[in-house]
């Protein structure tokens, strides 16, 4: 239930019996399906589970076998070794959205500088599940630090992905009945500049890599589909010349009909010497050549006699004839050979889908990677290091928001906790402590996801999760207040943080009377210090807690300092060691 919360759904596709499954549940359809695919799927050969085969033949069944096609094989996803962060979590830290509910504010339109929307879906994927595993973050960076040291390439490769489009899209509506040529093209298009990306990548790093049977693909494409093709595909006009002869001779007919009568009028005026003679062309009639009457004496004897006017006579021969029937036929078997070649080279780009979605998924990854580069040399983010006795160290630590936000006007701090310690933060209202809490919490997760982080240096733990309870989030329409929402997220943190967790605790408490609000901060506070001995950032306005340093030695008290003068209060937004 947890990655419904987290995960964009869409549509939930179900047994009618397991319905009851998804209570509590709102904003996303729900479908009853109940058959399922056979096990022995091609999609379904990592040990996929029924759900898996019911929504195969939910597809199928919606959208046609061919468009299977165009999906990946499910595999199994390590979820053990995913830094966890609940929705709660990212509501409060504002990862996806703000808490207006706006996409401009939050740490995904932040830091996303992906050219492709493939891409910015990968990038989401990660922020959403960032890694626990050291080896597979240090290659991430890696992965990010080699784009930094090679300017030259990352511009020219994201130069080149802002000219590829959505390959994973393109193939869902080439797999419907309703494609057209252009789809085809953008495919083809979007298959060059992948390929163009990753040769970038393979020549500066000396690799090598083999595109031409996709390569090949897209040039056939274009070798068989004219420039601009028309939306429909069943009326012609959409195949270049030079792919089939007979099609040729059918585009001649067609396109041009009125060349050839030219032709066929101007030769019998030779043979006849009527140089008043005429090919026209009627519904009733069709095709039919018309002498004047002063001259149809002139007629030859296999000009068969059509009709009579006043002043003229209209024949047909069999050559006309034959030249009419192939002209008016031309264009509807022009069209339905036309259908036939588009028709198969759809089949053969479907065909070739396994390897189109793996250049597809190896250009989102060296799109994210390469915007996560630029992000460092566009911000001065540096690459992170994880300390393995599990203390925290950050050098002038930025918000990755709000800097972006207010721009230099940003004082960035210096933080310092060993492990399992907290540090207990004073301060008054707008003194910065939840935007120095957040830089926290988003920069730790920047670094699992393997991203630089916006400091001058950076040594933290990795962490198995992110606790948050910051801010009052009022559910008055579902019965619960400020209070109870704080309560009920505050027992979730300390049911399921252990001591690698990293726990932000913003002013808890104060939604209830001031002495039953202290109590409860110091009950919660001495719990996270004497059994979950996770790393916490607490933040409060009951000054009476700072003395706990006494009983506590991981508790380190600092403030947000502020200054007056001339009796006016200044936020100096620093953070100093401390009682306030």
């Amino acid at each position: 239930m947890r990655f419904l919360q987290i995960l964009p759904v869409a549509e939930i596709v179900i047994a009618k019996e397991d319905e009851a499954l998804l209570t509590g549940i709102e904003g996303v359809l729900i479908s009853h399906h109940e058959d399922i695919a056979d096990m022995l799927h091609p999609l379904l050969k990592n040990q996929a589970p029924m759900s898996a085969a019911r929504l195969v033949s939910y597809v199928s069944n919606m959208s046609g076998e061919e468009s299977l096609a165009t999906i990946s094989p499910f595999v199994m996803r390590d979820l053990e070794h995913r830094l966890e962060i609940s929705s709660t979590t990212l509501r409060h830290l504002e990862v996806f959205s703000t808490y207006k509910g706006e996409g401009l504010g939050s740490l995904f339109h932040a830091i996303n500088r992906t050219q492709t929307s493939a891409g910015s879906r990968l990038l989401r994927q990660w922020l959403s599940f960032p890694l626990r595993d050291l080896n597979a973050i240090e290659q991430r960076l890696s992965s990010v630090e080699f784009w930094r040291n090679h300017v030259l390439e990352l511009k020219r490769v994201r130069q080149i992905l802002g000219q590829m489009g959505d390959i994973e899209r393109r193939l869902g509506k080439i797999s419907q009945p309703q494609c057209n040529g252009r789809d085809l093209l953008a495919l083809a298009g979007s298959v060059h500049a992948g390929i163009s990306a990753l040769e970038v990548l393979v020549h500066a790093t000396g690799g090598k890599a083999n595109f031409e049977g996709l390569r090949e693909l897209a040039y056939k494409i274009e070798r068989t589909l004219v420039e601009d093709p028309p939306l429909a595909t069943k009326q012609g006009y959409l195949i270049r010349n030079g792919v089939s002869p007979e099609l040729d001779e059918l585009i001649e007919l067609s396109t041009n009909a009125q060349a050839m009568v030219s032709r066929m009028e101007a030769e019998e005026k030779e043979k006849t010497g009527i140089s008043s003679l005429k090919i026209r062309y009627n519904n009733v009639f069709g095709y039919y050549i018309e002498i004047t009457n002063s001259h149809k004496d002139k007629a030859p004897a296999h000009y068969q006699r059509k009709q009579t006017l006043t002043n003229a006579e209209r024949y047909c021969t069999d050559e006309l004839i034959e030249l009419e029937r192939k002209v008016l036929s031309a264009n509807t078997k022009r069209a339905d050979l036309e259908f036939e070649f588009f028709e198969a080279l759809r089949k053969e780009i479907l065909a070739q889908c396994p390897g189109l979605l793996a250049l597809a998924h190896e250009c989102s990854e060296v799109d994210v990677v390469a915007s996560l580069a630029w992000l460092s040399l566009e911000e001065k983010y540096v690459r992170p290091k994880f300390s393995a006795d599990g203390s925290l160290k950050m050098k002038a630590s930025r918000h990755p928001v709000v800097e972006q936000t207010v721009k230099k006007n940003f004082v960035a701090n210096d933080l310092e906790l060993r492990q399992h310690s907290c540090l207990l933060l004073t301060g008054p209202n707008m003194a910065g402590k939840s935007t120095l809490m957040r830089q926290v919490a988003l920069n730790a997760i920047l670094a699992q996801m393997g991203s630089f982080v916006p400091c001058d240096e950076a040594e933290m733990p990795i962490f198995d999760a992110i606790f948050t309870r910051i801010g009052a989030s009022d559910q008055l329409s579902e019965g619960l207040s400020t209070f109870m929402v704080e309560m009920t997220e505050t027992s979730a943190m300390l049911k399921n943080a252990t001591k690698d967790s990293l726990v932000i605790l913003d002013e808890v408490g104060r939604g209830t009377s001031t002495f039953d609000g202290m109590c409860l901060a110091q009950s919660i506070l001495e719990h996270l210090l004497s059994d979950v001995k996770a790393l916490t950032f607490f933040a409060t306005h009951y000054h009476e807690l700072t003395s706990l340093d006494q009983s506590f030695g991981q508790i380190t008290n600092a403030h947000m300092a502020v200054a007056e003068r001339n009796g006016e209060i200044r936020f100096l937004h620093t953070l100093v060691k401390g009682r306030l």
